[in-house]
């Protein structure tokens, strides 16, 4: 893998990840001619007493592009009289900050508007786009197993950086794929977030960590979890040497997997070798799969795919707190989809959105015979 960093026109970096070095990738000076005024935009987080969580306020991302035509792509390469967001004419894998970021900059001071409760800090941290590959009318399922790997290799990369900035405290890479998912380019293509706190999700898991292992013959509690949905067995949909997949007991999407790396390690950064290699290959077959749930007719299922990786924790917690929440934690990718049957969506409604309780109209051990029948020939 070779990395190249360069700036676009308003000071952003994009960084470049090639398969090798090659005289077209040696060097990647081409630049970003667009009169693009610097960014000025900062977003705030403010504190829900109530739930003990943080929610970002971003009122610049109202004018973020949305469902652009393909010849003005903003993820294709550039070209002679229409630039992108990449000045490049090809490239392998593309990383660039976000124009429109929820979180971005450095970390500040909390303060208060009128009282204790209403508690507000800068939206510290930076957002990413990750380019998967320049071909627009491809998908993740289309790449190789060596392009796969590379983007494997990037998100690693990025993750590395990412958690040394000042007050990120995890790093989120994630793909939306869909329309109906709420992506607004088409171009195949994720998002990285470093989020200037530990998300309320990866909390709620390391509390559920934290009692399991205070319980008589407690032990590892995402280690408990896979060693028995593979004795079970029934909800397995794939079982490799360094990689399992399963749907979990009490999935909460229609079609949901769960991915985890054979040994458990806390993170992208931590996975071997040998895990490393054979991801491509049980990822894409995943992804494949997917796109087959439904029939000829519905490919290109919708979903979001999404790595928890443990958090790289700050702040007041204390050095015990700060180890228990890496060591303990299990790096795993869940992947799912809103479509619960053809032409049909889960929609999050009032159980859902207002309590927080989700309804699953397909049994994960349906779902998961679904995933073993569409498996490649």
């Amino acid at each position: 893998m070779k990395k190249t960093s360069n700036r676009l026109a308003d000071g952003r970096e994009i960084i470049y990840y090639d398969l090798s070095a090659t005289a077209e990738t040696a060097v990647r000076t081409a630049a970003d001619k667009r009169p693009l005024p610097p960014i000025g935009t900062a977003s705030e987080i403010r504190h829900d007493p109530l739930l003990d969580d943080w929610v970002g306020v971003t009122a610049h991302r109202n004018a973020r592009t949305y469902h652009p035509p393909a010849d003005e792509c903003p993820l294709c390469p550039s070209r002679e009289g229409r630039m992108s967001e990449i000045p490049e004419a090809d490239y392998d894998v593309a990383v660039f900050e976000n124009r429109f970021p929820s979180f971005r900059g450095a970390p500040g001071e909390e303060l208060h508007d009128g009282s204790p409760l209403f508690a507000r800090r800068p939206g510290a941290g930076r957002c990413e786009v990750v380019s998967f590959t320049s071909d627009h009318d491809a998908s993740f399922a289309d790449l190789t197993e060596e392009q796969a790997r590379l983007v494997l290799d990037a998100w690693t990369d990025r993750t590395a950086e990412l958690s040394q900035l000042p007050g990120v405290e995890q790093v989120f890479c994630f793909e939306n794929r869909g329309e109906e998912i709420g992506v607004t380019l088409s171009h195949p293509h994720g998002q990285i977030y470093a989020y200037p706190f530990t998300t309320p999700r990866t909390e709620r898991m390391l509390r559920s960590v934290a009692a399991h292992g205070e319980r008589p013959g407690g032990d590892n509690l995402f280690d408990d979890l896979v060693a028995a949905e593979l004795a079970v067995g029934d909800r397995v949909v794939l079982d490799g040497e360094h990689w399992t997949a399963f749907v979990p007991y009490a999935a909460h999407w229609p079609y949901e997997v769960h991915l985890y790396p054979k040994p458990r390690v806390p993170d992208l950064l931590a996975l071997g070798e040998e895990a490393r290699a054979e991801f491509p290959r049980i990822y894409l077959e995943l992804l494949r799969r997917f796109d087959r749930i439904f029939g000829e007719d519905q490919p290109r299922t919708p979903y979001i795919a999404a790595w928890h990786q443990a958090p790289f924790p700050k702040g007041a917690r204390s050095r015990a707190e700060r180890l228990a929440a890496r060591e303990e934690f299990a790096l795993h990718l869940e992947l799912f989809t809103i479509r619960r049957a053809p032409g049909k969506l889960k929609f999050l409604a009032g159980s859902e959105s207002g309590m927080n309780v989700f309804i699953n109209d397909v049994p994960p051990e349906a779902a998961a015979q679904r995933l073993r029948e569409v498996a490649s020939t």
